[in-house]
């Protein structure tokens, strides 16, 4: 098991890093927007599109690591109080609803995914981008946090620090 959680480790690492780039070229397009509009009085036509889709994708692909860095929304009142066995219970049961969620998530994200492939869909605008393009991370995001949900159960019944 060991194994496994380095490996799912460095994948989600790996897509954190991704999502960074994502940011990254999200402010450079937003520059090069601004500058295309105000200053050289020119109309822009993908720039805001993209922007919103590399920032929802950086979102998705970037959940499994504050998962592993314990960075999501927790409320742990009854947590706080509880020890030992108890309180590895109550975390592997929140660990499975999550995993159950995002397991369920991650398979309609691909059914998604897979339909805009298949019947070649795209967006309705005037750059009119193959839909499957901004439905991919949200599979592959959601499909990474599952298995990060998996090494999270693992680490907590191995009794590594929560």
């Amino acid at each position: 098991m060991t194994a496994y959680i380095r490996w799912v480790s460095a994948l989600s690492r790996l897509a954190a890093v991704a999502a960074l780039f994502l940011l990254a070229s999200a402010i450079v397009v937003v520059t090069q927007m601004v500058v295309m509009r105000y200053f050289l009085n020119a109309s822009t036509v993908w720039q805001t599109e993209y922007v919103i889709y590399a920032l929802v994708a950086m979102t998705f692909l970037a959940s499994p690591f504050v998962l592993m860095e314990k960075g999501h929304v927790n409320v742990d009142l009854l947590y706080l109080q509880l020890h030992g066995v108890a309180r590895q219970v109550i975390q592997s049961l929140a660990g499975l609803i999550g995993l159950l969620f995002c397991a369920l998530l991650a398979w309609s994200g691909w059914t998604y995914f897979e339909e805009a492939w298949s019947y070649g869909w795209t967006t309705d605008t005037v750059w009119a981008l193959p839909l499957w393009i901004p439905l991919l991370p949200l599979p592959l995001g959601i499909g990474l946090m599952t298995l990060q949900y998996i090494a999270e159960i693992a680490k907590i019944w191995r009794g590594e620090p929560a």
